[in-house]
């Protein structure tokens, strides 16, 4: 073979990568407590530091089975839980079957609504109570009387976030926690509108990569596991 007869040397190809976490980085799961028993009218649920603590409802309690199941063997290093018992009690089968005892992490608990604690949010949403209407314009809880200030909730989920990552880098994390907690974390990792991200189903799953410079929304309100249940 003659050099003008050397065929050319194929061109580099370069295939899609994957996602990979940056070393170092903590992959963290933020499920939300499956659905907790509702509010009767002018019976306001049980407080812990002044919020409402109602139980999971027998839905919640399948709600937390079918989570729990799915999370079984994805590598979760750590479970947290805020102070409020339908978090914990979301956690209880992840915790037992991979016998983690969950850390209570106390600044993930919900947002405060001050004088609609108790339940009394509830009513007034589904009741299209003005306040109502202009929190949801708005994009602040802080509108309701004696709500938790927005830069105060959002600083306490940074907080809880930057805590978590600290004590576990490079691996996985469950945090059971709230929809308004959910929303505030992704909505700071995506520096999105104040309520682009409310509204987190019960037992939901959403993912975010935390590392030294940046946080990822890997993703939102994932409720495959629930497409079975009634």
């Amino acid at each position: 073979m003659t050099s003008a007869e050397v065929p050319e040397p194929e061109p580099p190809a370069f295939r899609q990568r994957r996602f990979e976490p940056p070393p170092g980085a903590t992959d963290l799961f933020l499920i939300r407590h499956g659905q907790s028993a509702p509010y009767v009218d002018g019976t306001l649920f049980a407080l812990i530091d002044g919020q409402g603590d109602p139980p999971l409802s027998p839905e919640g309690a399948a709600q937390a089975q079918l989570v729990c199941a799915r999370l079984a063997t994805a590598g979760i290093a750590a479970i947290y839980v805020s102070t409020m018992r339908r978090t914990a009690q979301t956690a209880v089968p992840l915790a037992d079957r991979l016998r983690l005892s969950p850390v209570v992490e106390a600044r993930l608990r919900e947002v405060h609504l001050g004088d609609w604690e108790g339940g009394v949010f509830r009513k007034n949403v589904a009741q299209g109570h003005p306040v109502a209407l202009r929190m949801a314009a708005e994009e602040r809880w802080d509108v309701i009387p004696g709500a938790e200030p927005a830069d105060a909730f959002a600083a306490r989920v940074r907080a809880a976030i930057e805590r978590m990552a600290a004590d576990h880098p490079g691996q996985r994390v469950a945090a059971f926690t709230h929809g308004g907690v959910i929303g505030q974390a992704l909505a700071l990792a995506a520096a999105a509108r104040p309520f682009a991200f409310t509204g987190a189903e019960n037992a939901s799953i959403s993912r975010l990569v935390i590392s030294a410079d940046r946080w990822i929304v890997r993703g939102y309100n994932d409720t495959a596991h629930l497409d079975g249940l009634a």
